[in-house]
């Protein structure tokens, strides 16, 4: 079975708060660039204000309740903002004991575009209307080594991309990503190949938060470096949806830059534009492939 390799757990964070350093953030203060967490946001005419600033009188500030901070995606700032990393994490390892319990689970979500081969008959997949297995396939894991590296990764680059983005535009950034990969595996591989699990969604947040580090100038070396790493195992070792690396990759790259550069007068519009943009393309893929193989 040709599984997606696992990503690098070491991943470039983003810095703490200046006041509750173990709580990331992609939030500075307008005046004094300090990386500021949600709690110690104070809404201003334009961005946040940390404590210090506005209590030394020299900020424009709002008290914190009259405005609720956002992040700099526009995405709402929440008390835990690693909710939904958690909950993928959570969802891919229900699904990785549920696959244990029964091996045949994994070829039942796994992502095929139609076996077994003409002229033998009947052929399940993709192709034969089991569009499903484009998004099972995202949690599917079977070695306990394969859903470590992937878990690893969705923690250490889900974590602060969800801060930074909001809950509702990480999931679409996730969920695009993770869509595209799979989309191209069906296109470009062999249709009796049978892929599965979380890497070409992850491929995504790698192409999101570079695109996040660039928009606020940070050092770009380190998630460029662990991006080649990933891309150098991904063409070398047998066994790797190579397709679904890049297919994700690409869609991150995309819908992340839509994310955190669409202008403030049409964010929303913008930022989910882009994706239904990306989904189209999806869209197109699928019915290509699924004309050649029927």
């Amino acid at each position: 079975m040709n599984q997606e390799a696992g990503t690098s757990p070491e991943a470039q964070n983003l810095p703490g708060c200046y006041r509750h350093p173990d709580r990331e953030t992609g939030i500075r203060c307008t005046r004094c660039e300090r990386p500021i967490c949600p709690e110690c946001m104070v809404s201003a005419s334009v961005g946040f204000q940390c404590p210090e600033c506005v209590r030394d009188g020299g900020g424009s500030g709002q008290a914190p309740a009259a405005a609720r901070p956002r992040t700099i995606a526009g995405g709402t700032v929440t008390a835990d903002p690693r909710l939904f990393t958690k909950i993928l994490i959570g969802i891919n390892i229900a699904v990785f004991i549920a696959i244990q319990a029964k091996g045949s689970l994994a070829t039942d979500l796994s992502l095929v575009g139609a076996w077994p081969p003409a002229p033998f008959q009947p052929t399940e997949g993709v192709a034969d209307g089991q569009y499903y297995r484009l998004v099972t396939s995202m949690f599917a894991h079977q070695e306990i080594w394969h859903i470590g590296f992937n878990m690893l990764s969705l923690w250490w680059l889900g974590g602060p991309l969800e801060a930074a983005l909001g809950r509702a535009r990480y999931l679409a950034v996730y969920f695009v990503s993770g869509l595209a990969g799979s989309a191209l595996a069906y296109l470009l591989a062999s249709p009796g190949t049978a892929t599965l699990g979380a890497s070409g969604a992850i491929f995504g947040l790698f192409g999101a938060t570079a695109v996040l580090m660039r928009r606020l100038n940070y050092d770009l070396r380190p998630i460029i470096a662990l991006l080649v790493i990933n891309l150098i195992f991904t063409f070398s070792w047998s066994g790797i949806s190579w397709q679904a690396h890049i297919g994700g990759l690409v869609a991150g790259i995309i819908t992340g830059y839509g994310m955190v550069h669409a202008p403030r007068e049409r964010q929303a519009l913008v930022q989910y534009g882009t994706c239904a943009l990306v989904l189209l393309v999806i869209a197109v893929m699928i019915v290509v492939r699924t004309a050649q193989l029927t």
